[in-house]
């Protein structure tokens, strides 16, 4: 299990991420909020790369960013060397961007999952471990360029 973990969202993933850092720190782990705080129009990828920026400089293990449909965080995310950002739009997809893709980014869709879902999603984010095996050989690959 992580005991530390650090998020970050636009205005559209804002509601959400105020939750789910509630709910991760009752379960003991240790957040860090980069933003955003407050429902104003922000610019999605500000956040995501504080968040990579941290995955990247090994200040953190995992992460959590959320915007309206997940596509923009997980693009700008992806973008930094050392990261895998998986978009997660239901509890299988989460299990699986851990398994087989090794991510160490779960990107949420404020609009289209319920909070529910999203704290199932992160969950299984947090608790499943890379699978390794043949999924190391393609993992390797993502980082060629």
């Amino acid at each position: 299990m992580v005991d530390k973990i650090i998020i970050g969202s636009d205005h559209a993933g804002f509601e959400y991420k105020k939750e789910l850092i509630s709910y991760l720190k009752n379960k003991n782990i240790d957040v860090k909020d980069v933003g955003a705080f407050s429902l104003d129009s922000v610019d999605y990828p500000d956040f995501a790369h504080s968040v990579s920026h941290a995955i990247e400089n090994n200040e953190f293990e995992r992460g959590i960013l959320l915007c309206g449909s997940a596509n923009g965080v997980a693009i700008a995310a992806n973008k930094h060397l050392k990261v895998r950002a998986g978009l997660a739009w239901n509890n299988e997809v989460a299990e699986l961007i851990r398994k087989h893709n090794d991510a160490n980014v779960i990107c949420l869709p404020s609009r289209f999952i319920t909070l529910d879902e999203a704290k199932k999603c992160l969950d299984t984010f947090l608790n499943t471990e890379f699978e390794g095996g043949r999924h190391q050989n393609r993992v390797d690959k993502i980082s060629m360029c």
